[in-house]
């Protein structure tokens, strides 16, 4: 450590030069993971907040909700297996809604549930919407930068429904679009308006649903395989990934990420490869004098270290001085978890970047060394 600390005073431009190309590379990384964390939880918000573990849905849907649709039969004989607390009615459907007396247009996912149950999230402003009255419904805070606000009456385009805003809840979405709760009742109407099935009114037929929302073991699961062999059972990250250009969207943020840790790692390995070669006569004295080889290798390594240690702090702080100015609009996520494995994973980079430095200090010669020191 001596060493390697000393030669980086020494030098202070020099590694203070590959520092700052350090830091602006894991500057990049961060911020780019930011965004893609951000757009993942802002592509499937809705969904990653439930509570369930799994999805029942039509078979050969893909895992889309918007391709499936169940009845709520379904549902009645899914809660004889999982219990009947532990299964939920979700009703999905992208649309495009307009605020009466406007002529703006918004593009939003309905969503119909039990108001009652555990897929309702949280109101934070106003009230929540319940089964018994029906034409109400509560919208993320999205809509708000949309002109939309308490008391507001929300027009469906397609069928020409109306809903008056009750509430306001937080962080959901699905498939970037801001989420309208709306209850069964609503749900109902909606798809008799839109899909209307043979009959006056639908009787006998039963609500028609995307999904049913499930809390089940393994266990279970292996019985609600069995009891519905017509549908399918998805857990929930295959549902998130199933939303329509969720896997796109995230494979091309993560293969700029792989690049950025990769671009990182050659960059750093040539900087110190170059440094290496430039020192070979110091290092060749050093193990004539009896410095160990192994010792010089750490040297490498630790002056490596300490590098991309400190880059990482110093961007770290600079991406959250960054995100605490970022508008509300911008998708960006960056917790300490993934924090954490980032930063792991960048310094590894580093360290296996330095790996030719440290085999060329192994392979110097101290007497071919000495000799080209004093020629």
């Amino acid at each position: 450590m001596y060493l390697a600390i000393r030669e980086m005073r020494f030098a202070k431009v020099r590694y203070s030069l590959i520092a700052i190309i350090m830091l602006l590379v894991a500057f990049l990384v961060l911020f780019v993971t930011g965004l893609a964390r951000g757009l993942a939880y802002d592509n499937a918000a809705s969904i990653q907040n439930m509570g369930a573990t799994h999805f029942i849905m039509e078979k050969n849907s893909n895992h889309r909700f918007t391709r499936s649709q169940l009845n709520e039969e379904v549902g009645g004989q899914a809660g004889l297996i999982a219990g009947q607390e532990n299964v939920q009615p979700l009703g999905v459907k992208m649309t495009v809604m307009m605020a009466e007396g406007t002529t703006g247009k918004l593009d939003v996912t309905l969503l119909g549930i039990n108001p009652e149950g555990w897929l309702m999230p949280k109101v934070t402003e106003g009230t929540a919407i319940t089964s018994d009255e029906s034409g109400q419904v509560v919208v993320d805070r999205k809509l708000k930068d949309s002109g939309i606000g308490l008391g507001a009456v929300l027009v469906d385009q397609t069928s020409g429904l109306k809903w008056t805003v009750t509430g306001f809840v937080s962080h959901e979405s699905f498939s970037h679009s801001p989420a309208v709760f709306l209850n069964e009742q609503d749900w109902e109407q909606l798809q008799l308006k839109t899909a209307p099935r043979p009959g006056s009114d639908g009787a006998g037929e039963g609500r028609i649903y995307n999904a049913f929302a499930v809390k089940a073991n393994k266990h279970q699961v292996e019985q609600l395989v069995t009891a519905f062999p017509d549908s399918e059972i998805v857990t929930k990250s295959e549902a998130v990934s199933a939303i329509p250009g969720y896997k796109e969207e995230q494979g091309s943020l993560w293969m700029m990420i792989i690049f950025l840790f990769i671009i990182s790692s050659f960059v750093l390995a040539v900087f110190f490869y170059v440094i290496t070669i430039q020192k070979s006569s110091q290092f060749g004295i050093l193990k004539a004098i009896g410095t160990r080889t192994a010792y010089l290798a750490r040297s490498v390594a630790l002056q490596v270290l300490l590098l991309s240690t400190g880059s990482l702090i110093v961007s770290t702080l600079l991406v959250q001085a960054i995100e605490a100015v970022l508008p509300d609009g911008m998708p960006f996520q960056l917790q300490i978890s993934t924090l954490a494995y980032t930063s792991g994973a960048f310094i590894a980079m580093s360290l296996a970047g330095s790996l030719l430095s440290v085999w060329k200090v192994t392979q110097i010669d101290a007497l071919d060394a000495i000799g080209r020191s004093a020629a």
